[in-house]
């Protein structure tokens, strides 16, 4: 399909490069769209000025959920050329959120034709600070106006921009996190390996509960015993014990984070011992009361490594590496961040150059 081109004639005003974007607040130019309809499948896709759409009430994303997203980021190198992070295993994982939800598949040559070729029209607006980045948000959602319980027969697929700075206002400083043992974020079997909004709606009250005391993120345990670990609010989570490097594994609840994946095979690749498997919230405990439990870290796009400086559980808080970022975090956090701008050698072809 021919991608179409509208530029805007009202262009916004971008921030400076030294203003502290935040995250997810400003927004840039252009947006890629295009839509869905049962029987004609994807069409008119074009890159136009960002705008509002337009939705009947009775569209079945506001009655049904069905919703699904991505996070990736676009970056400018020191040597000023733009580079994508594992843009394809992004829009993979995107497809396998469409089929979980009952929703059509994107072309994943298409999207990435059109992501590109938005990021290109806006990026002026890709900054160029250290930490910054242009975050890309795809998006599918629901149209058809039908009250009734079944998959839609219409969507719409957009992508749209925003220059950001650091998830967290800690950057790389260590967060402390609280452990919720009353709600759960998702069950086994259910979509909590899917990148979907009503995962993330179910995570609110406790994240705001959290906050309320003090907290950057909520710890969430498995929802069938309130036991064992599964992610840290929007990112995944690895304990150093001892010598070796532990990670969750995949339990139908977890999101399959491409971070995750990134620092598991960056650590097999340097000989790192590394495992996957249960973790006890009993174990995370003992182990940091008595010394063995050496670092934690959160995993996810928009944070890249956030390191775990506290753990409170029960009202009880336990130190994490001394209060302070751990060495495997560190190192991981360069090696991940020296390739997506451009930096380091990237041995695992990761990168993609784009301009």
């Amino acid at each position: 399909m021919e991608i179409e081109v509208i530029k805007t004639t009202r262009h916004k005003l971008k921030p400076s490069y030294d203003a502290d974007l935040g995250f997810g607040d400003i927004f840039t130019d252009h947006m890629f769209y295009m839509e869905y309809e049962q029987g004609k499948g994807w069409f008119a896709p074009k890159i136009k000025p960002y705008e509002n759409i337009s939705l009947d009430p009775a569209a079945m994303v506001f009655h049904y959920a069905q919703e699904i997203f991505e996070g990736l980021k676009a970056y400018r190198g020191k040597d000023n050329h733009i580079y994508l992070f594992r843009p394809r295993d992004n829009f993979a994982r995107f497809n396998r959120s469409a089929k979980r939800m009952c929703m059509p598949e994107i072309d994943i040559d298409l999207v990435m034709e059109g992501m590109k070729r938005l990021i290109l029209a806006d990026k002026d607006w890709i900054p160029s600070n250290n930490g910054t980045s242009l975050y890309i948000r795809p998006t599918m959602f629901a149209t058809e106006p039908h009250l009734g319980v079944r998959p839609s027969k219409t969507y719409v697929f957009f992508i749209i921009l925003s220059p950001v700075g650091a998830y967290y206002k800690e950057g790389l400083d260590p967060v402390n996190i609280y452990v919720e043992d009353k709600y759960v974020r998702a069950a086994p079997q259910g979509t909590g390996e899917v990148k979907t909004g009503g995962n993330y709606a179910a995570s609110l009250l406790s994240a705001e509960k959290a906050k309320a005391k003090g907290f950057t993120q909520v710890l969430w345990l498995d929802a069938v015993e309130h036991k064992y670990v599964e992610e840290v609010g929007t990112m995944n989570v690895f304990f150093v014990i001892d010598d070796e490097l532990i990670v969750i594994p995949f339990s139908g609840s977890i999101l399959p984070g491409l971070t995750r994946d990134s620092v598991i095979k960056i650590a097999k690749h340097r000989g790192i011992k590394i495992r996957e498997r249960r973790l006890s919230i009993d174990e995370v405990i003992e182990t940091a009361e008595n010394g063995r439990l050496k670092e934690a870290f959160g995993t996810g796009t928009a944070a890249v490594i956030s390191p775990i400086g506290q753990i409170t559980y029960k009202g009880n808080d336990y130190t994490v590496s001394g209060g302070n970022m751990g060495k495997l975090s560190r190192e991981f956090y360069h090696e991940i961040v020296g390739i997506q701008y451009g930096e380091r050698e990237d041995i695992f072809g990761w990168r993609e150059k784009i301009d």
